[in-house]
């Protein structure tokens, strides 16, 4: 008796299957298709659309993207800006330095900690983005006081001038 209950279940596992295939074998053979130019690159298996890479090709070294993928300029100058405070988290591919708490000797009672995202490869003013997040004492305990935006768009200012000088230090010794 369990014999063919088992069996039962297992034909009715196997019948839907069977089933499920021929249907989405079926459906697939209604999909219009158009023909792809060669010049369109190669189709998406998802969307069907053309862009993206060919498989083929995913192995293949890109000549475009030797290198460093931010801007080796802003990424030096962040580095310099950001060394006054501890560093906590730097990721040279994901373009972001993050640093530890610091806490000025001239104000006991707030401390401040920066994120830098240096953001493409060019050496352009909205390619370094800062914020500069301030924590206040009270009593004995930290309290988060939210965004320096005044602060965050100096410290931006800043990088932007010492990868300046930077470029004309690499340019000028390029030309002796």
């Amino acid at each position: 008796m369990i014999y063919r209950i088992f069996k039962f279940i297992h034909l009715s596992r196997t019948l839907s299957f069977t089933l499920g295939t021929a249907l989405l074998l079926s459906s697939c053979s209604s999909m219009k298709t158009t023909p792809v130019k060669e010049s369109e690159g190669p189709i998406s298996v998802f969307t069907g659309k053309p862009g993206g890479i060919k498989l083929s090709e995913i192995a293949k070294k890109d000549q475009s993207n030797d290198g460093m993928p931010v801007n080796a300029l802003l990424w030096r100058a962040a580095l310099d800006i950001a060394s006054f405070v501890p560093l906590d988290d730097v990721d040279t591919f994901g373009g972001s330095i993050v640093t530890e708490w610091h806490q000025p000797i001239a104000t006991p009672d707030q401390r401040l900690k920066l994120t830098m995202f240096v953001i493409g490869r060019e050496l352009r003013s909205d390619a370094i983005t800062v914020r500069a997040y301030i924590q206040k004492r009270i009593s004995t305990e930290w309290v988060d006081a939210g965004r320096d935006e005044s602060l965050g768009h100096k410290l931006e200012d800043l990088v932007l001038a010492r990868a300046r000088e930077l470029r004309a230090a690499a340019t000028a010794e390029t030309v002796n």
